[in-house]
């Protein structure tokens, strides 16, 4: 059974940084597609704001991210990084760990087999 677990959310002012970690498990994908979603308070919608290839390292950002945040993966430790930094209010969400089996998509908006329960980010003005 896959389990994903997140780490490192908090409460921060605007312009700072956090670093999230997912912890992960049960799983022996060689190829798996890893990413971070986000929805923010009273939004329906969920966010894909990054997502990455473990196996080679490859990866995409949502433009509303691009330039601010980093995703990252320890493949010996199997854990996911997202380091978010110039934090601004609209980043303001739950952030959810996120797998997709292989052969996965590389895309923000997959469908993803996974999910964490999910890590508070706060940023305020």
């Amino acid at each position: 059974q896959v389990q994903l677990v997140e780490s490192g959310g908090g409460s921060v002012q605007a312009g700072g940084s956090l670093r999230l970690s997912c912890a992960a498990s049960g799983y022996t994908y060689g190829r798996a597609c890893m990413g971070w979603v986000r929805q923010a308070p009273g939004k329906k919608e969920r966010e894909g704001v990054a997502v990455m290839l473990t196996a080679d390292g490859r990866a995409y950002y949502a433009d509303s991210v691009s330039g601010r945040f980093t995703i990252s993966h320890d493949n010996a430790a199997k854990t996911l990084y997202l380091q978010m930094n110039s934090l601004k209010p609209e980043d303001t969400a739950m952030y959810y760990c996120t797998l997709e089996r292989p052969p996965c998509a590389l895309s923000l908006t997959a469908h993803w087999d996974y999910w964490g329960q999910g890590t508070q980010v706060t940023v305020s003005s």
